[in-house]
């Protein structure tokens, strides 16, 4: 089997426009995740995992460059995660990340494109794909994805998507009055809920775990978050059939080493982010 995991995480700021503010946190919650998911892969840890992890104030040309080159390369997984906020184009066919720079004028034209990302994942080399999503979207694009629109409209990106999508995508209130939004890549946001269930583990979990043992836990967190801000409108994404990509479950590791005697020398080894640990089986 090959094996290996190419991880791309974009975390793009839309920059100074008030507008985009929904993506002032995505940087940071990029960040988390290329450190944490790396050593949480399951079958490969970090030593197999190729992380590229772009800069917040990259371009469309820059970040979707970097998305087909780890493409290219052949492995058992490709997994690029999207932060930040969403904007559709004036017909509301089309679906684009906010990027740098960007104003209501031309944030569409210059952002990256949603069909460019999922084209690259299907005809990537890898034998598995999945787009995380940790986005926020505006009254008119949220309004969009809602309303559907057929085959030609950017509800059914999400719907029926040619990759398999795992996250969050919720509607930004811009910031109104007694009202403090969870942003991607904040605290309470879909990225930064999923690190610290990985960090903390499931408890009375199996040693892997994918996304239909994971969302619960992270859904949770997310809605604590939301609960003095009031919940926000939102579309949970979850892989057909609960996703395929398994993670490590640290609560496990942690019960199965409480009732064993050993030196704390080889606790250490254990416990250590880059073990090898083999997949289970078939």
């Amino acid at each position: 089997m090959v094996s290996g995991v190419d991880l791309v995480v974009i975390g793009a700021d839309g920059g100074p426009e008030r507008s985009y503010g929904g993506s002032a946190m995505a940087a940071q919650g990029a960040r988390l995740l290329a450190d944490v998911l790396p050593g949480m892969c399951f079958d490969t840890g970090a030593a197999g995992c190729r992380v590229t992890l772009l800069e917040p104030e990259a371009d469309a040309n820059r970040m979707l460059t970097a998305l087909r080159e780890a493409a290219g390369r052949g492995g058992r997984w490709l997994v690029v995660c999207l932060i930040g906020q969403l904007v559709t184009d004036p017909k509301g066919r089309r679906l684009a990340l906010v990027t740098g720079g960007s104003t209501p004028d031309n944030a569409y034209r210059r952002g990256l494109a949603w069909d460019w990302v999922v084209s690259a994942m299907v005809h990537g080399d890898q034998e598995e794909t999945l787009l995380l999503v940790d986005a926020v979207t505006d009254r008119d694009t949220w309004t969009a994805l809602e309303r559907g629109g057929g085959e030609d409209g950017v509800g059914e990106l999400l719907s029926y998507s040619r990759v398999p999508l795992w996250g969050r995508v919720a509607r930004h209130s811009g910031g109104r009055r007694g009202r403090t939004d969870v942003l991607p890549g904040g605290e309470g946001s879909f990225s930064r809920s999923l690190v610290r269930v990985l960090e903390h583990g499931l408890p009375g979990g199996p040693a892997a775990v994918g996304p239909r043992e994971l969302q619960p836990a992270v859904l949770a967190q997310v809605e604590q978050a939301e609960a003095a801000a009031g919940p926000a409108p939102a579309r949970v994404l979850v892989p057909p059939q609960g996703g395929r990509l398994l993670m490590r479950n640290r609560a496990a590791v942690r019960g199965a080493l409480a009732g064993l005697s050993l030196s704390e020398e080889l606790l250490a080894v254990l416990w250590r982010e880059n073990a090898p640990t083999d997949p289970p089986s078939a």
